[in-house]
């Protein structure tokens, strides 16, 4: 599902503050910062599973109350952080949905067994003539 395309974005809540660090003479006027909050359990446009899905996936960026949290105070405009929050969001939700590929077992190649009694044999020749040498 493309959530860039859906109606998401009517669900999410932005608060501005000012940012903190360097930034000249607007960093102690303008509030750039933009906080992005998103309720999971609240959507209307998530199903219960995909609902299901994102919570257990995010559960570490989550706040107490369940909610999608994410702060964005790099850009100097509050426009701009807009922006960069909202694409970090689509992307983290975008990758939730991700399904691992499933790992395939694999053999150790005949080459690969044969290399490595090879070099054990080796090793233990080795170690046997500095025996023979110290006795």
């Amino acid at each position: 599902m493309n959530f860039r395309d859906s109606n998401i974005a009517t669900e999410l809540s932005f608060k501005t503050s000012r940012s903190g660090g360097s930034g000249g003479q607007n960093v102690n006027k303008l509030s750039t910062k933009v906080e992005l909050n998103f309720d999971i359990a609240a959507s209307l446009i998530l199903t219960d599973e995909q609902k299901n899905v994102l919570l257990e996936k995010l559960g570490s960026r989550l706040t107490k109350e369940g909610m999608l949290q994410i702060v964005s105070q790099t850009e100097r405009t509050q426009l701009g952080n807009k922006k960069a929050a909202l694409d970090k969001f689509y992307k983290i939700i975008s990758q939730a949905f991700i399904k691992p590929k499933k790992r395939k077992p694999t053999k150790p190649s005949k080459s690969s067994k044969e290399k490595r009694l090879f070099t054990k044999k080796r090793n233990a020749e080795i170690k046997k003539m500095r025996r023979k040498g110290m006795e």
